[in-house]
């Protein structure tokens, strides 16, 4: 993800909006259709996974109980 790691920062992925908007251009771009994600974070579009491996999740304390329940 740009700005995280090595990688230079940018405003891209400054919210929650813009990085699920970056991974869904990502995921598009690269043509898979509904993957599995290994990740430290949780997606509000997880309906569009195949699959979701949650590693040390952070930025999920106001999550509410439905967005959890969306995640399989």
């Amino acid at each position: 993800m740009p700005g995280y790691g090595d990688s230079p920062p940018t405003e891209m992925v400054a919210t929650a909006q813009g990085r699920v908007a970056f991974l869904d251009h990502v995921l598009q771009e690269l043509g898979m259709r509904r993957p599995v994600l290994v990740s430290p974070s949780i997606l509000e579009q997880g309906d569009r996974l195949a699959g979701f491996v949650p590693i040390a999740p952070v930025g999920t304390k106001d999550y509410t109980a439905e967005q959890y329940r969306r995640v399989q």
